[in-house]
């Protein structure tokens, strides 16, 4: 009998916030994966580290900082690898994964290269954009509105092909491309509609209007944009 691989969404930061299944899952692990970046410390591990079970074991999935796909592929592969002698040993592995697992995840990647030979649950999770949302106090749309969710680094005239036909907006990893979308949101008249927000739910949270946000931002950010079409306040 092989085992099975959950993949489980921790939500934003605040591991009040995980849900009452993910707590189950961790507290009751025997193999634990998560990914780190560059070798650092794991995000995603630092959530759930007080519920991860002592004699737990974990298995570190190093994901090299580049932008090069083949790196982190290659880095899937061997993570991937290491999980299934553990599957195919008869242990459940539970692996962790900030925010919610299919919601730009890390976690979809060994997903794709395991889930035709294991059984596999996803457990989803609190996403980012709900969060930033909730402690901005902005609610993101209403009615037939449209939220459009956009990363960061898309270029200028797509995002602004995008912006242009939603009702609201949520654009993502901001990090070192806030200059350039603070420049378009000025220049599409939207910069005092838009609510920038970093490390949600966590201590080091900010909330700020967008012309006061720091150049660059963490990799943790986002900008919320609301054009008010529903006027949700009445």
């Amino acid at each position: 009998m092989n085992g099975k691989l959950y993949g489980i969404g921790l939500g934003p930061g605040d591991p009040e916030l995980m849900t009452l299944k993910a707590h189950r899952l961790i507290a009751a692990a025997s193999v634990v994966a998560y990914p780190t970046l560059a070798g650092g410390d794991s995000f995603a591990r630092s959530i759930a580290a007080d519920i991860i079970p002592l004699a737990a074991l974990e298995i570190k999935i190093d994901i090299p900082m580049t932008v090069a796909r083949e790196p982190a592929q290659a880095a899937y592969d061997t993570g991937a690898a290491e999980i299934a002698k553990h599957l195919s040993q008869g242990q459940d592995v539970v692996v962790l994964c900030e925010g919610d697992p299919f919601f730009y995840g890390s976690f979809m990647y060994l997903f794709s290269r395991l889930s035709d030979r294991f059984e596999t649950e996803i457990v989803p999770g609190v996403t980012s954009v709900t969060a930033c949302a909730a402690v901005a106090k902005t609610p993101l749309s209403a009615r037939n509105e449209v939220l459009t969710i956009i990363p960061g680094p898309l270029e200028n005239t797509e995002m602004q092909t995008r912006i242009e036909a939603a009702g609201s907006v949520a654009i993502m990893k901001v990090g070192r491309h806030i200059g350039r979308i603070r420049t378009l949101l000025d220049d599409m008249g939207l910069s005092e509609r838009a609510t920038y927000v970093a490390r949600a739910s966590l201590p080091a949270q900010q909330v700020l209007p967008l012309a006061r946000a720091p150049d660059p931002a963490p990799y943790f950010s986002m900008i919320l944009i609301t054009k008010g079409q529903d006027p949700w306040l009445n």
